[in-house]
């Protein structure tokens, strides 16, 4: 009878360890199938932001320098820079800087798949040719970028003398209001919607405008009138080469000419 009960007993104990061992897997299997239903709901919640906040508008305001292509590259440098929510995350109270051309860039989502992209250029008035380099200047002649290329729409200034150059430092001329007539010239050329190729000083700092093969000769005063009729004049020279002499107009005494080069 013994022997009988001890066998019951080793049963019983073995029957145990199989009822613990398959509670283990029971468990094992829950937490299996809850560690899978979380990697389905991370998996639907990651596809919901890669296609919800997907941009796929992206709108650049401010650039000159820059094509809107070369900006969006700037910002948009991987697949992960085109989605909005990681874009709000990473530029929220962050500007862009360290770029030539460029004081700072702002970046908005104005919805989950548009984006706004606003550039501050640095105020440029003209720029110079030294040692085969593009150097641009600012309102007060302070040299605030060297580069290889030339940017559209900002003039070239020629005629005025200095013999080196030092960058984020004002060129260095004998008359530095010069500066204030270079970018006193640029905001009236703007106002009038003309663009002109490049600015020339003369030794009596007499003003000639190029635009194309036309070279028009301003002289020296009322430049606001001179640059008014341009406006009209321009357009009839268009394709032509030659001088087109204004030194001596004014409102009451219209002396314009035209002197084709042959």
């Amino acid at each position: 009878m013994a022997a009988k009960r001890n066998f019951r007993l080793m049963a019983g104990g073995k029957d145990e360890k199989k009822r613990k061992k398959s509670r283990g897997k029971g468990r094992r299997g829950i937490a299996l199938a809850v560690a899978a239903a979380l990697f389905g709901v991370f998996l639907i919640a990651l596809f919901f932001v890669a296609t919800r906040y997907q941009v796929k508008n992206i709108t650049v305001e401010g650039n000159l320098h820059y094509s809107d292509e070369e900006i969006t590259g700037m910002v948009l440098k991987d697949r992960l820079s085109y989605n909005s929510l990681y874009l709000s995350l990473r530029y929220r109270n962050r500007e862009i800087t360290d770029i030539p051309f460029i004081q700072t860039m702002s970046v908005r989502v104005l919805s989950p798949d548009t984006i706004q992209i606003m550039v501050y250029e640095k105020s440029v008035a003209g720029y110079v040719e030294y040692m085969g380099r593009y150097l641009y200047f600012d309102r007060d002649g302070i040299v605030v970028e060297s580069s290889e290329t030339r940017t559209q729409g900002v003039p070239q200034v020629t005629g005025i003398v200095f013999d080196h150059v030092v960058l984020y430092e004002p060129l260095p001329v004998e008359d530095d209001t010069i500066f204030q007539e270079i970018l006193s010239i640029t905001q009236m050329l703007s106002k009038y919607g003309i663009s002109t190729d490049k600015i020339y000083f003369n030794g009596a700092n007499e003003i000639t405008l190029y635009f194309g093969g036309v070279r028009v000769r301003l002289g020296s005063g009322n430049l606001e009138e001179k640059i008014m009729q341009l406006q009209y004049i321009l357009p009839r020279l268009e394709g032509k080469s030659g001088v087109l002499r204004m030194e001596n107009y004014t409102e009451e005494r219209e002396n314009i000419s035209f002197q084709e080069d042959g």
